[in-house]
């Protein structure tokens, strides 16, 4: 109790220091980090970026009005060659005007006219030659025909737009140009012509390095080919500017000018350049190239380093009050395990105990557990003394643990038990005949157990009671009581060991299956076996147009109970027959007085049961409703009878009846089912269906089996769609229909079937 006690009052300081700590840590932490660098550093780099979003726009904006003016002298020649076309001027009049143009406007490197509608065609390009204005014809073959056709035929189609080329070589200038050219239309605006300008890529590149942000920044203009006019092309370290250029082609910049185009605004994308970080800026211009600074992001966060030296002398300020704090704590924690492994440890042989079996039982899944008992250990307590009980005990520990590890038990758990008892819990599932295995090696070990004492040899005979969890009956002993219940078995009976068998309940059972079949018997005599109707909604329609018929008994106050109480004891008699064609009778009456579709569960007994399956088709024939039901065989049932069974459907189809089969997916002959039965629905086992919104993996299985029944022409239904967003994944993954919760629960009429809550997923006509 004293141990408690210090434990008791320990806590709540623990529990206090901790808090703090905690408080301590993520407050100081985050306030010292938001408030002081994420504040200052955002409001840097805030200003930073700011400041180099004004660079970039205001370059952008005078990059755009070189540009517009570029088109407006291409617009004044292009007006200025329409009075040339009406006055048939000749080629002495086309050349004073194309060097009237370059002189005035000094931007341009080169001008052209294409007038082919004179009644001597004239194609002429003017351009500088030192301080002189140079005119030439243009040779045969100056623009490839294509090119020049498309661009025509896109003019001749209304568009006002001028053309913009990427850079080229032009031999007239022997340099690299980017040219614009626009239409020259007559009065009646027709293209009878076309007029353009050329920018040397020497001028383009001198106006982008003349761009600066910080000492290292680089501009570039990238054109619809992808060539790059950059500043790097003056740089003094060329090997490492064309390295730049290289990377910045390989963005491939030029495919996103629709993009940017359409967009607002300059984007932004870190990247790596030459084994250096960048941010870099880019958008599209009036001429459909890419405008671009690149920034070294060092030369960004160069204006944080200050704020970052001050907060990390904060930080490491904090960090040793915290270290300090945390060293008291772990000091008292480390008190606090010592305790509570006293609590969950054996002391005598240093086992976890049975507190701590009781807990690892609480989270375990699938497994067995052998309790051991040593025999007459009173007698041997009594005999030689409790020193000589605790040696037995310890060499039993010992010896247990030795022998698991022998036979491969490597995940097997030692437990210390109350008394003389030790017990054993080997995880995973195994069969009757590999656990029996393990249980007679581990005694066949134990039975030559001796225990030297004083100089006298002690045999130790031991008994063993297994309980394995799949042999455990639901909501019934637990898995301790049950190895109990073994082991008390095992020595009354004074066998070496007992497995638990839910046999030894087989009275009761009888006697609890008997009452229930009297209570069903009294159900089918007095007509309260009734049938309630699920709906079955179309996925695309929205629209309820079938139900699935399901059995209920009703008890004389009016209670309604489900299957699951009596089916399994019908099925051991014979009142199982009379059952199932009580059932086929209510469905033939709900297909008699509604327009609706019905299915029905059959198992395969009932289908090669010739008793109920010739008075089943009879009373279908009779009905001549056949063409409105479906009989769902459960896949959850083996099929032990194939010839049987396929018979069956063959006698089946030929009265209109359609065949499904029920929980699809939940066993492993599925497919085995498709290929060999004749089937037209497919109902997914709600196990997939459940867990749709939730397990990628239940989303991948269903939309192979939709794919697979797609190719057969089988329709699929989606079982336990028991929310919205299972069933919108359904309607996603193209299955046919769907029934659950989200749909309707079951009820005694179809025309009143409806969902959780009360409100009818859709109309019921």
């Amino acid at each position: 109790m004293r141990r408690r006690r210090v434990l008791l009052g320990r806590r709540p300081t623990i529990m206090l220091l901790l808090a703090l700590l905690v408080l301590l840590f993520f407050g100081g932490m985050w306030l010292l980090s938001s408030l002081n660098l994420r504040h200052a550093e955002g409001a840097l780099t805030e200003l930073r970026e700011r400041q180099i979003a004004d660079t970039f726009n205001a370059n952008l904006d005078r990059i755009d009005a070189h540009h517009r003016r570029m088109e407006q002298n291409g617009w004044g020649l292009s007006r200025a060659a329409v009075l040339l076309t009406e006055m048939e001027a000749g080629e002495a009049d086309v050349s004073g005007i194309l060097k009237q143009t370059l002189e005035e406007f000094t931007d341009a490197s080169g001008a052209t006219l294409w007038l082919p509608r004179l009644s001597r065609p004239i194609a002429m390009f003017a351009h500088r030659d030192g301080t002189q204005v140079v005119v030439e014809p243009l040779e045969r073959g100056w623009m490839q025909p294509e090119a020049l056709q498309s661009r025509l035929d896109t003019w001749r189609e209304g568009s006002p737009q001028p053309h913009w080329t990427g850079a080229y070589f032009k031999p007239n200038i022997n340099d690299a140009v980017v040219s614009v050219s626009v239409p020259v239309r007559d009065g009646v605006g027709r293209v009878v012509g076309m007029a353009g300008s050329d920018w040397v890529a020497d001028d383009i590149i001198s106006m982008v390095s003349g761009i600066k942000v910080t000492p290292n920044t680089f501009a570039f203009l990238v054109d619809k080919d992808n060539r790059n006019l950059s500043s790097l092309a003056v740089a003094e370290d060329l090997q490492r500017a064309q390295r730049l250029i290289d990377e910045v082609s390989a963005l491939e910049l030029h495919r996103e000018v629709d993009a940017l185009s359409a967009g607002e605004g300059m984007k932004r994308l870190d990247i790596t350049l030459a084994g250096q970080r960048w941010s870099l800026y880019h958008d599209a211009t009036r001429a459909g190239m890419v405008f671009g600074i690149a920034v070294p992001q060092a030369e960004i966060d160069a204006v944080l380093a200050p704020m970052r030296g001050v907060n990390f002398r904060l930080l490491a300020g904090i960090g040793l009050v915290l270290l300090l704090l945390a060293g008291v704590i772990l000091f008292l924690v480390a008190g606090l395990l010592r305790q509570l492994r006293t609590l969950y440890t054996d002391p005598l042989t240093g086992l976890p105990n049975r507190a701590r079996l009781l807990t690892d039982l609480e989270g375990a899944r699938e497994g067995s557990l052998m309790l051991v008992n040593v025999d007459g250990f009173k007698q041997i307590n009594d005999l030689f003394g409790h020193q000589c009980g605790d040696r037995v005990i310890q060499r039993l520990a010992a010896s247990l643990q030795a022998l698991l590890e022998a036979h491969g038990c490597h995940h097997g758990q030692l437990y210390r038990m109350p008394g003389d008892e030790h017990a054993v819990w080997l995880p995973g599932t195994m069969t009757d005949s590999s656990l029996r295995s393990t249980v007679e090696a581990l005694h066949q070990a134990l039975s030559g157990l001796r225990v030297d004492w004083r100089g006298q040899e002690l045999p130790v005979q031991l008994s063993l009671g297994v309980a394995s969890t799949w042999r455990l009956e639901a909501g019934q002993d637990t898995l301790l009581s049950s190895a109990s219940i073994a082991l008390k078995q095992a020595r009354v009976e004074s066998r070496p060991y007992v497995f638990y068998d839910p046999a030894v309940q087989v009275r009761r059972n009888y006697e609890r299956n008997l009452a229930w079949a009297n209570r069903l018997g009294e159900a089918l005599d007095e007509s309260r076996i009734v049938s309630y109707f699920q709906p079955i909604m179309d996925t695309v329609s929205g629209r309820v147009e079938k139900f699935e018929c399901l059995v209920r008994m009703v008890e004389r106050d009016g209670e309604v109970i489900g299957p699951g109480a009596f089916l399994e004891v019908a099925r051991r008699s014979r009142l199982y027959h009379r059952l199932t064609l009580t059932m086929v009778d209510r469905c033939l009456v709900a297909v008699d007085e509604t327009p609706h579709e019905f299915s029905l569960n059959l198992s395969s007994e009932d289908i090669v049961d010739p008793e109920i399956s010739e008075a089943l088709l009879a009373r279908v024939a009779d009905s001549g409703a056949g063409d409105r039901l479906i009989f769902e065989i459960l896949e959850s049932e083996g099929v032990d009878n194939y010839a049987a069974v396929s018979a069956f459907i063959v006698r089946a189809k030929a009265l209109g009846v359609r065949i499904a089969i029920d929980d699809f997916g939940s066993g492993y002959s599925s497919f085995e089912h498709l290929l060999r039965l004749d089937v037209d629905l497919l109902k997914i086992d709600g196990s997939l269906v459940r867990q749709l919104d939730t397990d990628s993996d239940a989303e991948t299985l269903i939309r192979g089996i939709v794919s697979f029944a797609r190719e057969m022409g089988i329709v699929t239904v989606a079982e336990f769609v028991h929310n919205v967003a299972v069933l919108e994944r359904v309607q996603a993954l193209g299955v046919d229909f769907a029934q659950g919760a989200c749909i309707g629960m079951p009820g005694p009429h179809p025309e009143f079937a409806t969902p959780i809550g009360g409100v009818r997923a859709n109309p019921v006509n």
